[in-house]
């Protein structure tokens, strides 16, 4: 599903301004991109369900020049089925993952991530697909983000439950639960095992 039109114009105002923050030492332009900053929240906060102030507070924590930030999922098999663990937020099903923090290169990351999302230990081996959330059926989100997918090996550990997740398992293609559709869809799903059964064929990329 293609984001609205409201929430693309907010994104670019925000980063515009974010950016103009970022380089400007003049001190008329900073205060006229903390006003694009305040049209920019005031559209968000006005579109969801998120309150103004905590909208303000959000931009105001971002910094820098303003990029798609980084979603990492591991891509974890075993007998032909794709390892999901389930989500606090939504009581639905997605790959384990989340975001990339600094100073962590991809794989460390993923490797990360699956173990305390999942409980199981793994080694990152192949990059499978680097997507844009926006082209992938995924409902609109507040930033930009750029999906990564990295196969793992399974090589230790045990099912563990964790803050953020309630269940962990293995499931078929054809036979898996609902999955969190902001985290993970069908169509990925599909490319994954896809990717999975055919090794020689090339990373995706949007």
């Amino acid at each position: 599903m293609a984001n609205p039109k409201w929430l693309e114009w907010a994104q670019a105002l925000q980063a515009h301004a974010q950016n103009g923050l970022t380089y400007t030492t003049n001190p008329f332009d900073a205060e006229r991109y903390h006003q694009i900053m305040e049209i920019a929240a005031e559209i968000m906060a006005t579109y969801t369900d998120c309150e103004l102030p905590v909208m303000r507070e959000l931009f105001d924590s971002q910094a820098g020049y303003m990029t798609p930030k980084l979603d990492i999922r591991g891509v974890v098999f075993k007998d032909d089925k794709i390892l999901l663990v389930n989500e606090l937020a939504d009581g639905k099903w997605t790959l384990p993952g989340g975001w990339v923090d600094i100073n962590e290169s991809p794989s460390e990351a993923v490797e990360r991530e699956v173990r305390e999302e999942s409980g199981y230990e793994v080694k990152a081996t192949r990059f499978l697909a680097l997507y844009d959330r926006n082209k992938h059926g995924h409902p609109s989100f507040i930033f930009h983000l750029y999906k990564v997918f990295i196969q793992c090996d399974l090589v230790g550990g045990s099912p563990q439950t964790s803050l953020e997740t309630g269940g962990v398992g293995f499931f078929a293609e054809d036979d898996h639960p609902p999955l969190s559709i902001g985290r993970t869809t069908p169509e990925v799903l599909a490319h994954l095992f896809q990717l999975y059964r055919n090794p020689n064929m090339p990373a995706e990329f949007d």
